[in-house]
């Protein structure tokens, strides 16, 4: 009989903390749980989610055990995995990422530019504080950690927790995958093999073989020429044209770049900044759109469950970037060497970049953690960008261990999302303004 796990969400007042629960109880069979925690410092958000949470849980399988606290000492004793997701700030200081930057007319975005240097200034500690409280009280567990923005804090993470038991992960290629697969004719993702490299979403896919060892990387390359990651003619001329289906239409623009590889879609923010600019709208960014649709929408669905006792007829449904944190806590629980796109030190793997660059490479996955691909050298064009972006994060990571302004202003003015030192003071001066109860006071 297989053991069964422990584990704990940090985050547990996320929107995607049903999804996660909905996997996770979708492969009890693969991956047997004793208990499943929710643990989040907000303890009105986290009990919007709980109790509905707490029936889908029971209504699987009673002999769950589940728990939901903002204490860490009960969140962390005793569990074998923590799936990390926080988000310090939450959507309104998301917002503002997207927004003061806009009014320079300069990208607004979660995770690039100089939304997501902002919103990796809050992260760090809060990431660095979950470790902390991993170790105090279950010294032996994994951490799975995609809160974001990745690349920011699995840098963090290597400088200041360089031994700590932590894998860093994002489920954007997850989504990706999926629509190559579609492309392709495949059932799964997990019918490929991919080759990719670069840092989180800022990366290239230069190789995707079925299991027959056959390239698809042509035929996918000519699909996403004409459409995009939009997986078919239909759901080009049928989708809803929300934000996403745009991001993956302009996927095709970003590919003329280098049609020899396939690109990330997060690249648009670095390499069309121009366009992502004036087709924004500052009155009504991401951010606005996730409060008014997903978070009202989860929110109310666990309302729901709560109220009625039972979780018949809901539209919660299992997430796709869940079914990535399932198989990597498998591949770790039983030695499985499945093959995964992770966030770690490249020492070596891409043999033209510097040894502690934080890059997203393919690794092989076992009950010791992970062991890199070789990935060898790679072109001028993609080092150069990379470089530039990995000077960025590693600028961003001083900033916040020294309280320094000026490396913080050097941050901004390097990338690429930003015309000059002189917007990049600007921007970074009213981001000081309001982050005053989440970053460090610099100087």
């Amino acid at each position: 009989m297989k053991n069964k796990f422990s584990i704990v969400i940090a985050g547990g007042g996320s929107t995607y903390t049903p999804e996660i629960i909905l996997m996770l109880l979708d492969n009890l069979d693969r991956f047997p749980l004793r208990t499943i925690k929710l643990y989040d410092n907000d303890e009105n958000r986290q009990n919007k989610l709980a109790k509905a949470c707490e029936i889908l849980i029971k209504e699987k399988d009673p002999s769950i055990s589940f728990v939901a606290t903002t204490n860490p000492q009960i969140a962390y004793t005793d569990v074998d995995f923590c799936l990390a997701h926080i988000r310090v700030g939450q959507l309104p200081m998301r917002e503002l990422d997207e927004k003061i930057p806009l009014k320079y007319s300069v990208v607004g975005q979660e995770t690039c530019g100089p939304g997501g240097i902002a919103y990796g200034m809050r992260s760090i500690a809060g990431v660095l504080e979950n470790i902390d409280y991993m170790e105090k009280y279950s010294p032996n567990c994994w951490m799975l950690n995609y809160s974001n923005p990745a690349a920011i804090v699995a840098e963090a993470t290597r400088r200041f927790r360089p031994h700590s038991r932590i894998i860093n992960i994002c489920d954007m290629p997850i989504g990706m995958e999926n629509n190559m697969a579609k492309i392709a004719g495949l059932s799964s993702r997990k019918d490929m093999d991919v080759r990719y490299y670069g840092l989180n979403h800022f990366g290239w896919y230069t190789s995707i073989k079925d299991k027959s060892g056959y390239e698809l990387l042509p035929k996918i390359s000519e699909h996403v020429k004409q459409y995009g990651y939009v997986p078919s003619q239909y759901e080009y001329e049928h989708a809803k044209r929300d934000s996403w289906f745009e991001t993956n239409l302009f996927t095709r623009e970003i590919i003329k770049t280098d049609p020899t590889t396939i690109p990330s879609s997060y690249l648009k923010y670095y390499l069309f900044q121009d366009h992502v600019v004036n087709n924004s709208n500052i009155e009504y960014t991401r951010a606005n759109e996730v409060m008014d649709t997903r978070e009202k929408e989860v929110f109310s669905e666990c309302k729901k469950i709560a109220e009625a006792g039972h979780s018949n007829g809901t539209t919660l449904k299992i997430g796709i970037h869940a079914e990535f944190i399932v198989d990597l806590a498998i591949a770790l629980a039983y030695n499985t060497h499945e093959r995964m796109l992770l966030i770690v030190e490249n020492n070596g793997a891409i043999a033209n970049l510097q040894d502690d660059a934080m890059v997203e490479i393919p690794c092989i996955v076992g009950k010791d953690g992970y062991e890199p691909l070789s990935i060898g050298n790679i072109p001028l064009f993609q080092k150069g960008l990379i470089e530039q972006q990995l000077a960025v994060e590693k600028l961003v990571v001083e900033a916040w261990a020294e309280h320094s302004y000026q490396k913080l202003w050097q941050a901004l003015t390097l990338s690429k999302t930003v015309p000059s030192a002189t917007i990049a003071k600007k921007i970074l001066d009213d981001f000081i303004e309001v982050n005053k109860d989440y970053w460090p006071e610099l100087r």
